[in-house]
C-alpha cells in the first residue's frame, strides 16, 4: 500500500461516480486470475483485485483495506470495465423486473400456511 499522505482524490483521478451501481453489500469476485495483470495494477487496484479472489463485498473491501468507501466503488467499478472482476447482481438489479417478480409471488403461492 501507499503512504496514507495520498489523497483519495488521488487514487481515482478526481472521480467520484462509477460505472456500475455499487450499494456496500454488492459481491465481487475474480472469475479468471491473472498474475500479470495483477502486476500491472497501480498498489490500490492490485489489493482490491487480490482480495476479490475470494467472493468479497465492497463494504469488506473497504475495510479490509482502510479506503473510503468512494474509493473502493470507483476503482472496483474500473477493474470491472477491464474485466478483471464480476460484480454479482443484487436486488437492486432485479427491482423492477416482472418475471423476477412473478417468480417470487409463484414462490411465496407455494409455502405452506
Amino acid at each position: 500500500m501507499r503512504s496514507r499522505r495520498i489523497r483519495p482524490y488521488a487514487l481515482t483521478g478526481g472521480r467520484t461516480k462509477t460505472r456500475h451501481h455499487l450499494l456496500v453489500e454488492t459481491l465481487i469476485s475474480v472469475t479468471q486470475y491473472d498474475s500479470s495483470l495483477s502486476e500491472s495494477l497501480m498498489p490500490e487496484s492490485k489489493s482490491l483485485y487480490e482480495h476479490a479472489r475470494n467472493r468479497t463485498s465492497i463494504a469488506e473491501l473497504s475495510v479490509a483495506l482502510d479506503l473510503p468507501l468512494g474509493v473502493v466503488r470507483v476503482l472496483v467499478s474500473d477493474l470491472a470495465a477491464q474485466g478483471a472482476v464480476f460484480i454479482h447482481p443484487t436486488a437492486y438489479a432485479y427491482q423492477n423486473d416482472p418475471n423476477v417478480l412473478e417468480r417470487i409471488l409463484d414462490g411465496l403461492k407455494r409455502l405452506p400456511v
